[in-house]
């Protein structure tokens, strides 16, 4: 953004342009003289010599020294003063040469189309000089003089502005050079405005800015990382992680860190398949760390995410690699939900036997359950004492319950074959009675099979 290096060639170029040899030498509004004097012309045109043609600026600065001790007309005092400035600004003395140019001006030697060049010229000498207040101050009369800004004069007033911090007046200048750029605007336009909307908190904007950059640069990872910033700041938290895991698709993020961020992104907003599938893919090819946490964090994705069957193989592997207790009753609650009842009891029993579980209980009554559904009910009821919690009493109640209700409806149907096996031989009773030929087969058993059916009612206790 620095102006200075440019500007010290344009102040000499442009004084020797407007102030050098053949340049018309405006009238004051009072003065009736048109022409130098011959003694005062001839000195006159030593110095124009001395520095525009031998380019000899303190012999021409004597010859204008030699002037000023002279008694001048008011034509040849408005002439001196605009040699000299240029004779200053030649010698490097641009301060000098400002006074002598705003004499010119206050003293009325320059009019209409000079007055704008000379506060052009003013201006120019004041930014080489870095008095940016001062330079704005001529910038502003030379336009008010109908200056007509071009596309570098523009940038250099948007420069100025934000040197001094009025964001707000660069950001208009800025604009408009981007506006004249169009789609041909150099990059550092595009940082400028960027940083401009930035400061002036026009977020909208910016936005807009960063997604023109990104469709000219979609690999350029500065931008991605502006605009994933500009949602964490504005607390959108949502659209930052839509940005990070375009910049993750696009092959853009590479560090360990960065992979990590998209994975606990997933897991942050509820999508835990998809934050596994990325940290086991990374695990893979070597670019996350496969240590015992982040096969613990892909575990509990994958439970999260109710993909029991993905997750075993993972929990298998992390019980391995430190020999937890806490891993392998993991291990054990994913085979029961998977309802893999052997898998189940045997990862829990390694569990409570590696230690470090938290809730012993818990895995007695899971142990139980797994027993209960193989019909080991003996093992059940050993299993669920052994939790000695509120779940294993529970299971233990259900158990006597169920073995109660099976106990009744066995009495149930003892009974009612008692009592129809009884009903039965009162027909062939009565059958009897009218011969031998009228009584079905079954009569002739009746009552050895009423005998047998009584027995086994009294055998369970039954009345």
């Amino acid at each position: 953004m620095g102006l200075r290096p440019i500007l010290k060639g344009a102040v000499i170029a442009g004084a020797m342009s407007f102030l050098g040899a053949g340049a018309a030498i405006a009238q004051a509004a009072d003065c009736e003289e048109t022409q130098f004097g011959s003694e005062a012309g001839e000195v006159y045109l030593k110095a124009e010599t001395e520095l525009l043609q031998n380019e000899n600026p303190q012999a021409a600065l004597q010859q204008i020294n030699k002037l000023q001790n002279m008694e001048l007309n008011c034509y040849e005092q408005g002439a001196v003063l605009k040699l000299g400035a240029a004779i200053k600004i030649k010698n490097g003395d641009y301060a000098g040469a400002a006074n002598d140019l705003e004499a010119a001006i206050d003293q009325g030697y320059v009019s209409g189309d000079q007055r704008a060049k000379t506060y052009y010229q003013i201006f120019q000498i004041y930014l080489s000089q870095n008095d940016l207040n001062k330079a704005l101050e001529y910038s502003q009369k030379w336009i008010d003089a109908g200056g007509d800004p071009d596309r570098d004069d523009m940038w250099r007033f948007a420069v100025i502005h934000q040197k001094l911090q009025n964001n707000q007046e660069a950001l208009r200048w800025a604009e408009r050079v981007f506006e004249i750029d169009g789609s041909d605007a150099e990059r550092e336009v595009y940082d400028f405005l960027i940083y401009l909307y930035d400061e002036t908190g026009q977020r909208a904007k910016k936005a807009q800015l960063l997604e023109q950059l990104l469709a000219r640069n979609p690999n350029e990872r500065k931008l991605w990382d502006a605009i994933a910033g500009d949602y964490f700041a504005a607390n959108e938290e949502r659209k930052a992680f839509e940005v990070q895991k375009a910049m993750y698709l696009g092959g853009i993020l590479q560090e360990e860190e960065e992979l990590m961020r998209i994975v606990n992104f997933y897991n942050r907003f509820n999508v835990p398949y998809h934050g596994a599938r990325v940290l086991e893919k990374e695990m893979n090819a070597g670019r996350i760390s496969k240590t015992y946490d982040r096969m613990e964090l892909l575990a509990n994705l994958y439970q999260v995410a109710r993909e029991f069957e993905k997750a075993i193989p993972v929990i298998e592997e992390a019980a391995q690699m430190r020999n937890s207790g806490e891993m392998y009753e993991r291990l054990g609650r994913s085979y029961a939900e998977l309802q893999q009842w052997a898998e189940t009891e045997q990862a829990l029993s390694k569990a409570l036997n590696t230690g470090g579980v938290e809730n012993r209980g818990l895995a007695w009554v899971l142990i139980g359950q797994s027993r209960y559904e193989r019909d080991d009910r003996a093992g059940a009821r050993e299993a669920f004492r052994n939790a000695n919690n509120r779940g294993g009493r529970g299971w233990l109640q259900f158990m006597n319950s169920e073995e109660q209700t099976e106990a009744a409806l066995v009495r149930f149907e003892a009974q009612s074959l008692v009592q129809d096996t009884l009903r039965e031989q009162e027909r062939c009773e009565r059958l009897a009675v009218l011969g031998e030929g009228n009584a079905p087969e079954e009569c002739a058993t009746v009552d050895e099979r009423l005998a047998e059916a009584q027995e086994e009612l009294e055998a369970i206790g039954g009345s």
